[in-house]
């Protein structure tokens, strides 16, 4: 046995028990003769203390070692002398001192510091992983990590879901991102790909029966990286049977009020039950699918009392079909003009021509736009948006998605300059009846907005309207951030079909892309429904970190490579010329 306890478990019920010890050098320190080493494993630190006199061979061992160095210690516990204890350290009324020592292995001076929460280049960090994920900051994570993930296995299986793994190397079915190809060597020309999610295999478990199913799921996109993205990423992953949304929704809600009771008792829940809104009345109101909710700033629209006022840019707006929505800043005139230009480029970002204001001074309204307006038109925009003196309202006028996603943005960034976003506050929602189609620029058609199993609100519009049509799908919203997702699946194979005909799929590439699913339905397919959960994004939130790659024990970097071990690599000939792979110049 290499050790007795771990670094985490010695305290003063230890003294005078002889006790064995292995792990890294933490941090060493020479006393003037004495020798102080800080022993480290992932349980915690135990300090060392060597004795000259008694034990000169442990000693001179001891003087021999380095950072990072990798021990077996044997000694002695006892009590720290009156004023020297730490209480930051659950050992730190104790030390060790040591009579052997063996070095297991000796370590080359790291390229940053293992002992401090110093700032080291990306890059590094990732090239160095297994040291990065020795501090404590990455070390935290990883274990926040499998705490969570091991609370939702206990919490779904007390309601009886049944966990069910699914299959890696799956059939190509595009659903929207990029695909990860796999080729095959038993089948020349042939691919497997690596799943975006496991939807259609835990749409057909629910066929077969499973009416509560939940897996830790593996998957994969090769998309364009983000700070909240990876190419790899993993998902909590629910199908459920013979259920309503509310029923869905009542299940995943009680588990985050529990994980957020569990694992951050500190931080508030701003409102229980999780508010519920509509897609249409969260884009009107906040300029979001996922709007923030730990501060109230909301949109007014003023489209009707703009519509034919003298200035062109509201005028043209409402003539074009869009609207004029406005947001009522409390004590923002106090706001400069570089603030206000800064605001303006935010909106310009998201496609805004512009973004027109008005400051409530005590003089009165103030604002270059008012020479264009009515005396009517001003009284009803401040009695609309219920201005106050010292406020300011800002103004944003094209089609209602621009419109709204451009102020949306702007109240972000207004909400961060006023520092309205309390860090301690969980706003949790739920964003429901979502678009069913989007238009696609590039196929000229219509496209699933979530995908092509999701089930419409109403039957009839997708026959009639589709371009109306609304799904039954539904999001939960978290502080801004987008955390799961899911809907009410298709279970009749008529109704699947009427989709893919708004798609654009035709019978026969319905066949050979879905015709595993249409065949299942016709064997007594259930109503069914789930959700998915970015539990990547909900440990970094809970761990306040600012990109998911801290809460990933080996990611990959912004451009989806993998510093420490090398990937992607080229391969050898030989082993494309077995997969039938041949490369172009």
């Amino acid at each position: 046995m290499y050790r007795t306890h771990t670094c985490g478990d010695l305290n003063e019920k230890f003294v005078g028990q002889e006790v064995t010890l292995c792990g890294w050098v933490h941090r060493r320190r020479d006393h003037g003769g004495v020798i102080f080493v800080d022993l480290r494993d992932r349980y915690g630190l135990t300090q060392i203390i060597s004795d000259p006199v008694n034990h000169k061979n442990a000693h001179e061992s001891l003087n021999e070692v380095r950072s990072e160095y990798v021990l077996q210690l044997k000694g002695l516990v006892r009590q720290r002398p009156k004023g020297q204890e730490n209480t930051r350290m659950s050992t730190g009324k104790i030390e060790l001192v040591v009579t052997e020592l063996n070095i297991l292995n000796e370590s080359k001076t790291p390229p940053f510091e293992i002992d401090q929460e110093k700032e080291v280049g990306e890059e590094t960090r990732l090239k160095y992983r297994y040291l990065d994920l020795r501090r404590d900051r990455l070390k935290d994570n990883i274990i926040l990590r499998s705490k969570v993930i091991k609370f939702i296995r206990d919490f779904m299986c007390e309601q009886k879901f049944i966990e069910v793994e699914t299959p890696i190397l799956i059939k190509g079915t595009p659903e929207g991102s990029r695909e990860y190809l796999v080729p095959s060597r038993l089948y020349p020309g042939t691919f497997y790909v690596l799943p975006q999610s496991p939807q259609q295999l835990k749409q057909l478990l629910m066929v077969a029966g499973f009416d509560r199913y939940f897996q830790i799921a593996r998957c994969f996109r090769d998309e364009d990286q983000r700070g909240d993205r990876q190419p790899e990423f993993t998902q909590l992953d629910v199908e459920m049977s013979f259920i309503q949304e509310a029923d869905i929704m009542d299940v995943n809600e009680g588990l985050l009020i529990k994980l957020c009771k569990e694992f951050i008792p500190h931080k508030k829940i701003k409102k229980l039950p999780f508010p519920r809104m509509t897609y249409h009345e969260a884009m009107n109101n906040y300029g979001s699918d996922k709007p923030d909710l730990r501060f109230d700033l909301q949109f007014a629209d003023v489209t009707e009392i703009v519509k034919n006022s003298g200035f062109e840019v509201f005028k043209k707006a409402v003539a074009a079909g869009g609207v004029v929505k406005a947001l009522r800043v409390p004590d923002g005139s106090k706001f400069t003009r570089k603030d206000i230009d800064e605001l303006t480029e935010v909106a310009k970002i998201y496609r805004a021509k512009g973004l027109a204001y008005i400051t409530m001074e005590k003089e009165g309204p103030k604002a270059p736009i008012l020479k264009f307006l009515s005396q009517d038109e001003v009284e009803s925009l401040l009695k609309a948006c219920g201005a106050k003196t010292g406020d300011i309202i800002f103004f944003t006028a094209d089609k209602f998605e621009t419109a709204c996603t451009a102020l949306g943005y702007v109240r972000l960034e207004i909400a961060k300059k006023m520092n309205l976003l309390d860090d301690d506050l969980f706003a949790f929602c739920w964003i429901q009846d979502f678009p069913m189609f989007e238009y696609n620029e590039e196929t000229k058609g219509l496209a699933a907005v979530h995908h092509p199993f999701t089930a419409p609100k109403n039957v009839d519009d997708i026959k009639d309207h589709p371009e109306k049509a609304l799904a039954r799908a539904y999001d939960i919203a978290l502080n801004g951030s987008e955390i799961a997702g899911g809907s009410i699946r298709i279970h009749d194979g008529k109704a699947q079909k009427r989709v893919f005909d708004i798609l654009g799929i035709s019978d026969e590439d319905a066949e050979r892309r879905f015709g595993h699913m249409l065949e299942a339905f016709k064997y007594g397919a259930p109503p069914h429904g789930g959700i998915a959960w970015g539990l990547d994004r909900l440990v970094m939130i809970f761990a306040d970190e600012p990109n998911i790659r801290e809460v990933i024990a080996f990611p990959k970097d912004s451009k989806a490579k993998d510093l420490m071990l090398g990937a992607p690599s080229q391969m050898p000939k030989e082993q494309l010329d077995e997969l039938h792979i041949e490369l172009k110049e």
